[in-house]
């Protein structure tokens, strides 16, 4: 069967492999339909990504029906149902899996970084991994895990109605956490550099926008909150100045959750910890509970879900398609593969 393989030398290859033919007795066979390329793919075939294999079969956002389950898969798993997956492991042992926080697993590896994902036609996942998708489509699951990580976040900040909540970068993962912040009834200010990113970010819950290049965001973030600043900020881009940022613009006893990776080291007025009291959080991955709660927003209907995919493309159209995204990192939100 066919699969995608990225090197870290912006290299893509399509590759035979050998087709699952049957589950475990625990395991799930799926069919992948839609698959996203994202970000930590972009960097891998970049060369930027020195967590993931090299080379390696990318693919953690997933969009698949059931093909067959093995004997001890649990009935609430039916071939031909829709669904979409978890793709972190958990070791079941450090301090994390012992605290039941096993999105943080320290010995985590996800589906298409620390081990080949799911850009293929067909994969097979302990049935634990597998996540009924309700009314949605394949399409639509791509986008459940991206989002899923935006909605962890927002509850990391413990968002509440009375918040003011400043998230700084609209990609999807951004998106994710507007929407949530948005449905726990705070109010939202979405932070970018893009005006066509702020402009869906309204469209999907954000009350307030800031163009982070050509606005300044210090005085209108007092103007937007009577002098206090955000009650919560959460870094969702992962660069030096919005890290930066974060620190100095949340208000007094803020709370800021950063999900971005930092590709350089950040120096920091370190006396804005003590003095504002700060919380300052990290947030990896998802839970179980997040998927569940995107999931039930996207059955809504009404999320521009045509908007958030930039491209669907076939397998054989894929390193063009990086070799463009590399050239045009702001302008995607989401590109799937479509098996």
């Amino acid at each position: 069967m066919k699969a995608i393989e990225i090197s870290h030398n912006q290299e893509l290859n399509i590759i035979e492999v050998e087709r699952p033919v049957t589950p475990g007795r625990e395991e799930v066979l799926l069919k992948l339909e839609y698959v996203g390329f994202c970000g930590s793919d972009l960097n891998t075939f970049m060369g930027r990504n020195s967590m993931a294999l090299n080379p390696v079969i990318p693919g953690h956002e997933v969009g698949a029906v059931i093909e067959a389950v093995g004997a001890d898969v649990p009935e609430g798993l039916r071939p031909g149902m829709v669904v979409t997956c978890n793709p972190y492991t958990n070791c079941g042992k450090c301090a994390s899996c012992r605290n039941q926080r096993v999105n943080a697993c320290q010995h985590n590896e996800t589906l298409g970084v620390q081990r080949h994902g799911a850009m293929k036609e067909y994969i097979t996942l302990p049935w634990e991994k597998v996540i009924p998708a309700g009314l949605l489509t394949p399409k639509v699951c791509a986008l459940v895990e991206p989002m899923s990580v935006g909605f962890h976040a927002v509850s990391r900040a413990q968002v509440t109605d009375v918040d003011v909540v400043l998230v700084i970068g609209c990609g999807m993962v951004g998106m994710g956490a507007v929407v949530r912040a948005a449905m726990r009834g705070a109010t939202v200010v979405a932070a970018d550099i893009d005006d066509e990113k702020l402009a869906l970010a309204k469209q999907m819950g954000a009350s307030y926008t800031v163009n982070t290049r050509t606005e300044d965001v210090h005085q209108r973030l007092l103007e937007m909150t009577s002098g206090f600043g955000p009650d919560v900020v959460i870094e969702a881009v992962g660069s030096t100045p919005t890290y930066q940022m974060a620190v100095d613009e949340v208000a007094f006893t803020g709370r800021v959750v950063c999900i971005g990776y930092a590709k350089a080291e950040v120096s920091f007025q370190t006396k804005y910890f003590v003095q504002k009291e700060l919380d300052i959080r990290g947030s990896r991955n998802a839970q179980p509970s997040d998927f569940r709660a995107v999931i039930h927003y996207l059955e809504r209907g009404t999320c521009p879900v045509d908007t958030l995919i930039t491209k669907i493309i076939k397998p054989d159209e894929a390193l063009d398609t990086m070799r463009w995204w590399s050239q045009n990192p702001g302008k995607v939100f989401r590109i799937l593969v479509k098996f």
